[in-house]
């Protein structure tokens, strides 16, 4: 069953469920979900210029994911910049990972 804003309360499989929490992960930030304040990733590298932004928010990504959704094995993290709306310098993250094995 899909909610309004995209959330299934009842994911087909691990992979669906897997997607959807990163998903939740790198759109909250740090510290802003009531009782569970770990979840999300820091926001304050959003400020940097962007060559900078990129290094600090891959890591800030990965340390979340292995953190907070560690059936989530990231192979890589790529940012897309969206500079065609009117987000200009938006960074965008992109994971590629597989399901951990176990």
């Amino acid at each position: 069953m899909r909610e309004p804003g995209g959330f299934y309360f009842g994911p087909k499989s691990e992979a669906e469920e897997v997607i959807q929490n990163l998903r939740t992960i790198l759109s909250l930030p740090a510290g802003s979900a009531p009782f569970a304040r770990n979840m999300g990733i820091p926001f304050e590298e959003l400020d940097e210029p962007m060559p900078v932004a990129k290094a600090r928010m891959g890591g800030s990504v990965m340390t979340a994911i292995l953190e907070q959704e560690p059936r989530a094995l990231v192979e890589e993290i790529r940012f897309y910049e969206d500079e065609t709306s009117g987000s200009a310098g938006r960074l965008i993250p992109v994971i590629r990972f597989k399901l951990r094995e176990g």
